[in-house]
């Protein structure tokens, strides 16, 4: 491990010097992108994962020297995989720079499977609130993509959490809508028995007999 880090930091100086360096900007920023994703990866083998994602988001940064925004994103998300091992914040930080790279370009689908990774994370961190607003826009960057199936696991994270929070009308809501939504859907519809139990479930829960009542009612007909 000793001499990986050796290198990677052999790697990380030469970069540092090709960067404050003379030479033409393209190239000095193109040959310290090489020198960076070196030095990154000899400290990945390290398991130095704190200086690994570092190095990445040393990298990401050139590449946005040379306008290439795609690979800068890619970086950000090497980086918050280092992350994740050591430093929620640090993870969360670096798939949000991701994000953003991504909406801009119009790459929906990274977006949302990068905001769906925060949203992950910060359920871990039991931060609900968060969890669910980066759980929301996933669903709503799936759904501009027209992945229907993703965004609708993101709503039902949604909504599990909603009701471990006891905000049962908003779970039932989303239970319903996914439900709705699945029934016309040969490779969704499987599921909108488990989806409308749930619903009932949150129903039972807030205890008014008469939405109880009705929304079985309701379910009973959906399921004809």
């Amino acid at each position: 491990m000793g001499d990986h880090i050796r290198r990677g930091e052999e790697f990380e100086k030469k970069a540092d010097k090709k960067i404050n360096g003379w030479g033409l900007l393209g190239s000095k920023y193109e040959d310290a992108a090489d020198l960076l994703t070196q030095s990154a990866n000899q400290f990945k083998l390290a398991k130095s994962w704190d200086k690994a994602g570092s190095v990445f988001i040393k990298l990401s940064n050139c590449h946005l020297k040379l306008d290439s925004r795609h690979e800068a994103a890619t970086a950000y998300v090497d980086a918050a995989s280092c992350y994740k091992k050591t430093s929620t914040k640090g993870a969360i930080s670096c798939y949000l720079q991701a994000v953003d790279i991504y909406v801009d370009m119009g790459r929906y689908s990274n977006a949302a499977k990068y905001c769906k990774e925060i949203g992950d994370l910060y359920e871990l961190e039991q931060n609900s609130d968060k969890a669910i607003m980066y759980f929301e826009k996933a669903a709503d960057y799936f759904e501009f993509q027209e992945s229907n199936s993703l965004a609708n696991k993101c709503k039902l994270k949604v909504a599990e959490i909603s009701a471990q929070l006891e905000q049962y009308q908003k779970a039932i809501q989303i239970y319903e809508d996914v439900a709705r939504q699945s029934l016309n859907n040969n490779l969704l519809k499987y599921g909108v028995r488990g989806h409308l139990l749930n619903a009932g479930i949150c129903q039972l829960c807030r205890g008014d007999v008469v939405a109880i009542t009705n929304a079985l009612e309701q379910y009973e007909v959906q399921l004809l």
